[in-house]
């Protein structure tokens, strides 16, 4: 009993977020639903401040718990538990606007939740909404939240998998041009792309994922009329990936796979890139479209909009995408470290 209560209840580390967007609204916003504390532990990682002023804006009346460490959380619906950093004055703050000071707190939101996640003491993370002109403005490099914690962690080129209902969507590229994202369709990268997305499933408790590959070109190319790489890319990587017994068919045309991967005739499809898949995802639900990012050495779950700073400070914005961050998050997480520990601990000769 107490091994499946862990499991229902992993601690979810959630970060704020800018602090001049909707981050803490929709953190406030979510955690104020009872129903989230039936599947996880929602832990808060930021400052007392904006969440205080996060409470007003959305007219809750919650209470906040401030604790050192995870495991002084309570953990109970009208609580909010927070790790509380106090590296920005919430008021000097104003909402809706690129501010250096707002990107630098949700840099070291995100830098302490990772720490504990990579102590243990967490289980996962959800994330909130950062601003890129805001980290730039702060002297941080990175471009985006699965790059920042690619370097955090030391992991290369981490994979970004987007879920909404039954379609699960790989990108092979993220943030680059459409003219890079192009050229960074090769048989070589295509095949490493496969064998990595079929490893991901698996530790996400699919264990012989089936796997389509979108097409690049209008209709998939016609056999090369509307372009090769079809032909010369991506049909020898779906060969070379089936002939290491990977269950991989395509390339499929993008304007049906993704319909028939949300109706299950694929496990997950392979989108060549950002807005190929991203398109194909919201349309289906734009709230309940969930980022993961798999290859660290835990789950990362985040909503997929941005910090919407026409809508802060307004106490409008959709918690939706939040809580099923959230709930990803918790579901994910031990089948995750379970395939993260089978594969650090060698089989043992005669197992």
């Amino acid at each position: 009993m107490g091994a499946r209560q862990a499991i229902r209840h992993g601690i979810i580390g959630i970060p704020l977020g800018d602090i001049a967007g909707i981050g803490p609204e929709i953190v406030a916003m979510a955690l104020a639903q009872p129903a989230l504390y039936d599947i996880a532990r929602p832990l808060v990682i930021g400052e007392a401040g904006a969440l205080r002023r996060a409470l007003r804006v959305a007219n809750l009346d919650l209470a906040i718990r401030i604790v050192d460490d995870p495991t002084q959380g309570q953990y109970r619906p009208g609580t909010i538990d927070l790790v509380n950093l106090a590296n920005v004055d919430a008021d000097r703050i104003a909402f809706g606007q690129v501010q250096a000071e707002a990107g630098r707190a949700a840099f070291e939101f995100i830098h302490k939740t990772v720490a504990l996640c990579q102590s243990g003491r967490i289980d996962a993370m959800a994330t909130t909404p950062i601003n890129k002109e805001a980290f730039r403005a702060a002297g941080i490099r990175d471009i985006g939240h699965t790059e920042l914690l690619g370097r955090l962690t030391e992991t290369a080129d981490p994979l970004t998998l987007f879920q909404v209902l039954d379609l699960k969507v790989f990108f092979l590229s993220r943030h680059v041009s459409l003219a890079d994202a192009i050229q960074l369709v090769t048989r070589q990268r295509v095949l490493d792309y496969l064998q990595r997305c079929a490893r991901a499933l698996t530790a996400l408790g699919i264990p012989r994922p089936r796997l389509a590959v979108a097409g690049l070109n209008p209709h998939g190319g016609e056999h090369g009329l509307f372009g090769d790489e079809e032909v010369r890319e991506l049909e020898p990587a779906i060969a070379a990936a089936r002939a290491l017994e990977i269950d991989a068919v395509g390339p499929i045309a993008a304007d049906s796979v993704f319909h028939l991967a949300l109706n299950g005739a694929f496990d997950a499809v392979l989108s060549l890139y950002h807005d190929q898949g991203h398109i194909a995802t919201k349309m289906v639900d734009f709230q309940r479209t969930i980022a993961i990012t798999i290859g660290l050495p835990f789950i990362r779950t985040s909503v997929d909009h941005g910090t919407a700073f026409d809508l802060a400070g307004k106490g409008t914005a959709n918690p939706l995408s939040l809580f099923e961050a959230i709930r990803l998050a918790a579901a994910y997480a031990p089948r995750y470290r379970t395939a993260l520990e089978r594969r650090a601990t060698p089989a043992r000769d005669g197992a």
